[in-house]
């Protein structure tokens, strides 16, 4: 099971305006009457920088093809099926994951200096990323007879409860102290610096409920690890952990032993 040694050290669009089929130039409709010789060659002058001005801004460019005034931020992703997909991928699975990939962004030093933080906000920008995810945690475990989808606060919010709606089984929040009412049971882990505590409601969770606990990201593993004693106290069996990427420097994948863990994407 896990290793309960000490955490490793962690580390608008602006879309063009959609432009009448009949359009005017500068107040002049093409549907106007006819012209004199003079009026005529003022109306084709006028056209004729129309067109250069409409070409050359941004704001006037094709419907079809809007430009972007927000670069994409760059990315540090790479797709990971062929290591943790029990069946052979195809060209379909192999898509998913690279839009899953391509939707998270990087944000360096953040919270702090030297931290790589990896922002799932811009997948749940992109509907079809979001629903990938989803759908690809659905197609593993939804024959596995989960009883129980354990989400960590505060991202395995996100993610668990579209899960376990989708397999028919029970969602239940693990969280930090003094958000839960009622009685609970609490689990104690260590941090890089300190400790902090799990809370889960008592009952939530029955002896012989089988578990998946899901999470955003695995880094050290120290609370993943905290979800896993939380769950077998009360007599459950974790049937594996789940996340969306992985950070593998810090091995947290070693802290959980003989745990398997199933990520979809690891950074490089």
């Amino acid at each position: 099971m896990c290793n309960w040694g000490p955490p490793h050290s962690s580390q608008r669009r602006l879309g063009s305006p959609h432009l009448a089929q009949k359009q005017t130039v500068f107040g002049i409709s093409d549907a106007m009457p006819l012209l004199t010789p003079t009026s005529l060659f003022y109306f084709q002058t006028l056209s004729h920088f129309h067109f250069q001005f409409k070409s050359a801004s941004p704001l006037f460019s094709s419907p079809t093809r809007p430009p972007l005034i927000r670069s994409k931020p760059p990315r540090s992703f790479i797709s990971v099926a062929a290591k943790v997909m029990d069946s052979a991928a195809d060209d379909d699975r192999d898509h998913r994951l690279d839009r899953i990939a391509s939707s998270i962004r990087v944000i360096p030093d953040f919270p702090k200096p030297g931290v790589m933080f990896q922002d799932i906000t811009t997948l749940l920008l992109d509907p079809k990323a979001f629903r990938d995810t989803i759908d690809l945690f659905v197609d593993r475990y939804g024959d596995k007879g989960i009883t129980v989808v354990a989400g960590i606060e505060a991202r395995g919010f996100i993610f668990g409860p579209p899960i376990a709606l989708a397999i028919g089984a029970k969602f239940v929040p693990m969280r930090k102290p003094n958000k839960l009412p009622g009685k609970v049971i609490s689990e104690e882990y260590s941090l890089e610096y300190g400790t902090d505590i799990m809370e889960m409601h008592v009952g939530a969770v029955e002896p012989g409920d089988r578990v998946l606990v899901i999470d955003d990201l695995i880094a050290t593993g120290g609370t993943l690890c905290a979800a896993i004693r939380l769950l077998e106290r009360v007599g459950a069996e974790v049937v594996e952990c789940a996340c969306v990427i992985e950070l593998p420097e810090l091995k947290g994948r070693e802290k959980l032993g003989d745990m398997p863990l199933f990520v979809l994407v690891k950074s490089v």
